[in-house]
Protein backbone atom coordinates (compact mmCIF):
# COMPACT_ATOMS: atom_id res chain seq x y z
CA UNK A 1 0.00 0.00 0.00
CA UNK A 2 2.18 2.56 1.17
CA UNK A 3 4.38 1.89 -2.46
CA UNK A 4 1.36 2.81 -4.24
CA UNK A 5 0.66 5.96 -2.25
CA UNK A 6 4.33 6.84 -2.58
CA UNK A 7 4.30 6.10 -6.66
CA UNK A 8 1.10 8.47 -7.19
CA UNK A 9 3.29 11.22 -4.94
CA UNK A 10 5.74 10.49 -7.10
CA UNK A 11 3.37 11.16 -10.24
CA UNK A 12 1.50 13.68 -9.06
CA UNK A 13 5.29 15.52 -8.16
CA UNK A 14 6.30 14.74 -11.89
CA UNK A 15 3.02 16.50 -13.66
CA UNK A 16 3.24 19.29 -11.26
CA UNK A 17 6.65 20.59 -11.61
CA UNK A 18 6.78 19.88 -15.30
CA UNK A 19 4.33 22.63 -15.75
CA UNK A 20 6.29 24.43 -12.99
CA UNK A 21 9.51 24.33 -15.00
CA UNK A 22 7.78 25.71 -18.09
CA UNK A 23 6.60 28.64 -16.89
CA UNK A 24 9.99 29.59 -14.56
CA UNK A 25 10.37 33.10 -13.90
CA UNK A 26 13.46 34.76 -13.40
CA UNK A 27 13.57 35.90 -9.41
CA UNK A 28 12.29 38.90 -8.93
CA UNK A 29 15.08 41.65 -7.68
CA UNK A 30 13.40 44.73 -6.31
CA UNK A 31 13.64 47.94 -5.88
CA UNK A 32 11.09 50.90 -4.08
CA UNK A 33 10.45 54.57 -4.47
CA UNK A 34 8.60 56.69 -2.47
CA UNK A 35 6.99 59.22 -5.52
CA UNK A 36 5.04 61.31 -2.64
CA UNK A 37 8.66 62.29 -1.00
CA UNK A 38 10.05 62.65 -4.41
CA UNK A 39 7.66 65.40 -5.27
CA UNK A 40 7.65 67.14 -2.06
CA UNK A 41 11.21 67.32 -1.90
CA UNK A 42 12.62 67.56 -5.82
CA UNK A 43 13.93 70.94 -6.15
CA UNK A 44 11.96 71.55 -9.50
CA UNK A 45 8.78 70.16 -8.22
CA UNK A 46 8.83 72.64 -5.05
CA UNK A 47 9.79 75.43 -7.66
CA UNK A 48 6.69 74.56 -9.88
CA UNK A 49 4.41 74.00 -6.88
CA UNK A 50 4.81 77.80 -5.83
CA UNK A 51 4.65 79.12 -9.00
CA UNK A 52 1.37 76.80 -9.57
CA UNK A 53 -0.47 77.64 -6.79
CA UNK A 54 0.54 81.62 -7.22
CA UNK A 55 -1.07 81.16 -10.47
CA UNK A 56 -4.03 79.63 -8.49
CA UNK A 57 -4.13 82.60 -5.98
CA UNK A 58 -4.02 84.99 -8.64
CA UNK A 59 -6.95 83.06 -9.90
CA UNK A 60 -8.87 83.18 -6.94
CA UNK A 61 -8.40 87.16 -6.48
CA UNK A 62 -9.34 87.90 -9.86
CA UNK A 63 -12.62 85.54 -9.26
CA UNK A 64 -13.44 87.49 -6.23
CA UNK A 65 -12.24 91.28 -8.02
CA UNK A 66 -15.02 89.88 -10.70
CA UNK A 67 -17.55 88.65 -8.33
CA UNK A 68 -17.51 92.17 -6.90
CA UNK A 69 -17.94 94.14 -9.28
CA UNK A 70 -20.22 91.86 -11.12
CA UNK A 71 -22.28 92.30 -7.70
CA UNK A 72 -22.14 96.09 -7.57
CA UNK A 73 -23.44 96.38 -10.81
CA UNK A 74 -25.53 94.22 -11.23
CA UNK A 75 -27.49 95.35 -8.00
CA UNK A 76 -29.22 98.60 -9.20
CA UNK A 77 -29.83 96.84 -12.02
CA UNK A 78 -31.97 93.76 -9.96
CA UNK A 79 -33.30 96.86 -7.99
CA UNK A 80 -34.53 98.95 -11.08
CA UNK A 81 -36.20 95.47 -12.11
CA UNK A 82 -37.62 94.61 -9.07
CA UNK A 83 -39.34 98.47 -8.72
CA UNK A 84 -40.77 97.36 -12.26
CA UNK A 85 -43.05 95.04 -10.29
CA UNK A 86 -43.65 92.99 -13.08
CA UNK A 87 -43.82 95.38 -16.04
CA UNK A 88 -42.05 95.26 -18.94
CA UNK A 89 -38.44 97.02 -18.90
CA UNK A 90 -37.84 99.91 -21.26
CA UNK A 91 -35.02 99.39 -23.96
CA UNK A 92 -32.54 101.28 -21.87
CA UNK A 93 -33.03 98.82 -19.31
CA UNK A 94 -33.04 95.80 -21.68
CA UNK A 95 -29.93 97.26 -22.62
CA UNK A 96 -28.51 96.91 -19.24
CA UNK A 97 -29.52 93.72 -18.78
CA UNK A 98 -28.30 91.98 -22.06
CA UNK A 99 -24.72 94.50 -21.30
CA UNK A 100 -24.77 92.66 -17.81
CA UNK A 101 -25.03 89.41 -18.98
CA UNK A 102 -22.24 89.62 -21.28
CA UNK A 103 -20.21 90.85 -18.75
CA UNK A 104 -20.93 87.37 -16.48
CA UNK A 105 -20.53 85.14 -19.62
CA UNK A 106 -17.09 87.32 -20.20
CA UNK A 107 -15.78 86.06 -16.66
CA UNK A 108 -16.97 82.91 -16.56
CA UNK A 109 -15.08 82.35 -20.08
CA UNK A 110 -12.61 84.13 -18.60
CA UNK A 111 -12.60 82.52 -14.82
CA UNK A 112 -12.73 78.51 -16.95
CA UNK A 113 -9.93 79.73 -19.42
CA UNK A 114 -7.51 80.55 -16.28
CA UNK A 115 -8.47 76.91 -14.64
CA UNK A 116 -8.10 74.99 -17.84
CA UNK A 117 -4.22 76.34 -17.77
CA UNK A 118 -3.62 75.62 -14.50
CA UNK A 119 -4.79 72.18 -15.12
CA UNK A 120 -2.65 72.15 -18.50
CA UNK A 121 0.26 73.76 -16.72
CA UNK A 122 0.26 71.20 -13.77
CA UNK A 123 -0.26 68.54 -16.00
CA UNK A 124 2.74 69.75 -18.13
CA UNK A 125 5.01 69.81 -15.27
CA UNK A 126 3.71 66.21 -14.34
CA UNK A 127 4.53 64.83 -17.61
CA UNK A 128 8.34 66.37 -17.91
CA UNK A 129 8.81 65.51 -14.07
CA UNK A 130 7.29 61.88 -15.35
CA UNK A 131 9.54 61.11 -18.18
CA UNK A 132 12.69 61.87 -16.00
CA UNK A 133 11.92 60.16 -13.14
CA UNK A 134 10.74 56.58 -15.29
CA UNK A 135 14.18 57.25 -16.86
CA UNK A 136 16.03 57.77 -13.97
CA UNK A 137 14.55 54.89 -11.58
CA UNK A 138 14.63 52.53 -15.16
CA UNK A 139 18.55 53.11 -15.05
CA UNK A 140 19.05 52.65 -11.49
CA UNK A 141 16.75 49.60 -11.28
CA UNK A 142 19.29 48.14 -14.46
CA UNK A 143 22.24 48.97 -12.25
CA UNK A 144 21.42 47.49 -9.16
CA UNK A 145 20.17 44.55 -11.38
CA UNK A 146 16.86 45.14 -10.42
CA UNK A 147 13.94 43.42 -12.41
CA UNK A 148 10.68 45.40 -10.78
CA UNK A 149 10.40 48.72 -9.47
CA UNK A 150 7.56 49.74 -7.26
CA UNK A 151 5.87 52.79 -5.56
CA UNK A 152 6.52 52.75 -1.32
CA UNK A 153 3.22 55.03 -1.09
CA UNK A 154 1.03 52.70 -1.85
CA UNK A 155 2.35 49.34 -0.18
CA UNK A 156 2.22 48.52 3.34
CA UNK A 157 5.64 47.23 3.90
CA UNK A 158 8.83 47.59 1.75
CA UNK A 159 12.61 46.50 3.73
CA UNK A 160 15.04 50.25 3.67
CA UNK A 161 17.59 48.27 1.91
CA UNK A 162 15.93 48.36 -1.06
CA UNK A 163 14.67 51.57 -1.16
CA UNK A 164 16.38 54.26 -3.81
CA UNK A 165 14.45 57.22 -3.30
CA UNK A 166 17.89 59.04 -1.88
CA UNK A 167 19.75 57.84 -5.40
CA UNK A 168 16.17 58.94 -7.60
CA UNK A 169 16.54 62.08 -5.64
CA UNK A 170 19.74 62.99 -6.05
CA UNK A 171 20.07 62.25 -9.76
CA UNK A 172 16.60 64.29 -10.59
CA UNK A 173 17.89 67.08 -8.91
CA UNK A 174 20.60 66.93 -10.74
CA UNK A 175 19.29 65.99 -14.23
CA UNK A 176 16.23 68.37 -13.80
CA UNK A 177 16.62 71.15 -11.81
CA UNK A 178 13.44 72.92 -13.31
CA UNK A 179 10.61 72.41 -15.82
CA UNK A 180 8.92 74.81 -17.90
CA UNK A 181 5.61 75.72 -15.79
CA UNK A 182 3.42 76.82 -19.01
CA UNK A 183 0.52 74.62 -20.43
CA UNK A 184 1.08 71.79 -22.53
CA UNK A 185 2.19 72.59 -25.92
CA UNK A 186 -1.53 72.51 -28.15
CA UNK A 187 -0.88 69.94 -30.56
CA UNK A 188 -2.08 70.99 -34.08
CA UNK A 189 -5.09 70.11 -35.74
CA UNK A 190 -5.10 67.82 -38.58
CA UNK A 191 -6.71 69.74 -41.09
CA UNK A 192 -10.30 68.40 -42.47
CA UNK A 193 -10.35 67.95 -46.11
CA UNK A 194 -13.16 69.90 -47.75
CA UNK A 195 -16.08 68.01 -48.70
CA UNK A 196 -16.03 65.46 -51.58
Amino acid sequence: MNKIIFGALTASAVFLSAPAQAQRAPAAVIVSVNTDRIARECTACRAATTQIQNQQNTLRTRAQTLGQQLQTEGKPIQDAITALAGKNPDAALQARVTAFQTKQQNAERELQTGERNIQSTQAHVNQQIGVRLRTIISSIATARGANLAFDTASTLYAAPAIDVTDVVLAQLNQQLPAVSVTPLPQQPQPANPQGR
